[in-house]
């Protein structure tokens, strides 16, 4: 049995310029604790000293940090190398441009000490999220006390209600590592926006859920290459439709969810990606985006009707898919609006 209660996976692809401070914040927030592990995944960076730094973190602390050297797969194959190198009975994702705080870390890890020596299975536990934006220097962080009982071990059917831009994304989620080897994580390689899939895919496996409130994860957010930026979707928008495809071929929903409050959160989930993939095909102005958004919604229809009548006719659906060229508009329209709200990039 691993005496690791965590371990930490950091993708770096030429991430030279920030890696140090990601991976200082997990080993100096966790006072270089024996029993955390951090797996440093250097994707074929060829452009800076990023596989150098890499090993000098592993040599530096040879029991604390792991690296893997591979061929540029990016970052979803990258987080699935970091899962089969995991030795830790948990696992959370940390992207190299991202960091952690300490005072959260240690809360976290006292936690999760704490199932341990009782011998409490908790499958996955959500924490607080914050985005750091260079722009304005402002902070908005994203919480679930209204979705989820503080300090207890609940299950699918307690859920609370999720509000606008409350969602368990990738940078909320400490899942236990067996739930993300059992039955896997389809990570399509060489695509962006695989953290939704890796915040959806393996859901209905989890079975105890606890919620820890506090701000752990910092997600730094506004650089202009950065792949949520605006103009960067825009480009990338066929990967948005790939990872957004993933997502509906995972489940039919209605038939293999049986735990009602999560299938309604799932569905929710794949509501968003369809509807934020018709404002992105929107916003290219690129004829060829809009016929493949058309033929993404018609693969939904004949995959499971019921999943399409839910995700279409709903109040983002439609919005998101207004008619003419003024609804074209006016949907791209609500689209800024409820980004600028919740100042998701």
């Amino acid at each position: 049995m691993s005496d690791k209660i965590i371990t930490f996976g950091v993708p770096c692809y030429n991430s030279a310029a920030y890696m140090d401070h990601c991976i200082s914040s997990i080993l100096d927030g966790s006072g270089h604790a024996p029993d955390v592990q951090v797996v440093i995944v250097d994707d074929g960076s060829t452009k800076d000293d990023t596989p150098e730094r890499a090993d000098r973190w592993a040599e530096r602390y040879p029991d604390n940090v792991k690296v893997v050297h591979q061929e540029n797969g990016g970052h979803g194959i990258a987080v699935l190398s970091a899962i089969a190198h995991a030795d830790g009975t948990y696992f959370k994702i940390v992207d190299s441009d991202d960091w952690v705080d300490a005072g959260a870390l240690r809360a976290l890890l006292y936690q999760m000490r704490r199932f341990k020596a009782t011998g409490t299975r908790v499958d996955l536990i959500v924490t607080n999220y914050v985005f750091e934006h260079v722009a304005d220097g402002k902070r908005n962080t994203v919480d679930f006390r209204t979705a989820l009982s503080r300090g207890k071990v609940i299950t699918w059917d307690q859920l609370g209600v999720f509000g606008p831009g409350q969602y368990l994304m990738m940078h909320s989620l400490c899942y236990r590592t067996d739930i993300l080897r059992m039955g896997g994580v389809p990570m399509p390689p060489h695509t962006f926006y695989v953290d939704n899939i890796y915040a959806y895919v393996p859901l209905p496996r989890v079975r105890t859920i606890y919620y820890l409130d506090v701000d752990l994860y910092r997600y730094y957010i506004g650089r202009e290459d950065q792949s949520v930026n605006e103009k960067v979707v825009i480009k990338r928008v066929d990967q948005q439709f790939r990872v957004t495809r993933v997502m509906m071929h995972a489940y039919h929903l209605y038939d293999e969810v049986e735990i009602t409050k999560l299938r309604n959160y799932m569905m929710n989930h794949l509501t968003l990606m369809m509807a934020s993939s018709s404002a992105y095909a929107r916003l290219s102005k690129d004829p060829a985006n809009m016929e493949a958004m058309d033929a993404l919604w018609d693969e939904l229809e004949r995959f499971d009707e019921r999943m399409y009548r839910s995700a279409h006719n709903g109040v983002f659906g439609r919005a998101m898919n207004l008619p003419t060229k003024a609804g074209r508009a006016t949907s791209v329209g609500i689209y800024r609006v409820v980004r600028k709200l919740f100042k998701f990039n």
